[in-house]
């Protein structure tokens, strides 16, 4: 009977110590990232247009309404691009995509993966043609995107409050082209981003 007791005893400390150390985390959570992008760079112009992929810091902040549903809003800073066509440099611009998605992370012992999906913003700016091709075609760019954005991830515990984090993201970007003020198409940048950095929940 006693260890019957002693048994139920030990249990029901466990389960509340495990429930206050998840209460105790907080529902803020803060990452830093270092991120590869991969353009798909699909163009309808005719010129084979394409940006250059690079590696980027990114910081998202998250906010957990339960422990399963979260928002996060992902951010950086203006990134600069080489523009092509082909394989010849015809001039450069700078982008601002920040995103905000719903997610929702999975129970699983070890690890914390989770899923998400939202809309992504991008402001184009900077943009700068080489003097002869915008002597030639008079280029100009729409400045603003709007489109859908996918998420899978995982976090991993490393200490207390801190977790190695594993992210990929899916980004739908792109911009209408324009010479001499007529529509010559659609560039799609359409991005893969694979990120690691850590992450502290508070």
């Amino acid at each position: 009977m006693k260890k019957n007791l002693l048994a139920v005893a030990v249990l029901c400390a466990l389960s509340c110590g495990a429930a206050l150390a998840q209460q105790a985390e907080g529902p803020w959570m803060v990452r830093a990232r270092a991120v590869h992008l991969d353009s798909a760079n699909k163009d309808s112009t005719g010129l084979g247009l394409s940006v250059n992929d690079k590696t980027i810091p990114e910081v998202d902040i998250t906010y957990f309404f339960n422990k399963n549903i979260a928002a996060e809003l992902v951010l950086t800073v203006p990134q600069k691009h080489t523009i092509s066509a082909g394989a010849t440099g015809i001039g450069s611009l700078k982008h601002l995509p920040p995103t905000l998605l719903l997610q929702y992370h999975f129970d699983a012992p070890g690890f914390r993966p989770y899923v998400g999906a939202g809309l992504n913003y991008t402001r184009f700016s900077s943009v700068r043609f080489d003097p002869a091709v915008a002597a030639a075609l008079n280029p100009s760019i729409d400045k603003n995107s709007f489109g859908a954005a996918l998420q899978v991830g995982v976090d991993i515990p490393l200490a207390k409050n801190l977790y190695l984090n594993v992210d990929v993201k899916k980004v739908f970007i792109k911009t209408d082209v324009y010479s001499f003020g007529a529509k010559a198409g659609t560039f799609k940048v359409d991005p893969v981003l694979v990120g690691v950095g850590l992450g502290w929940r508070f």
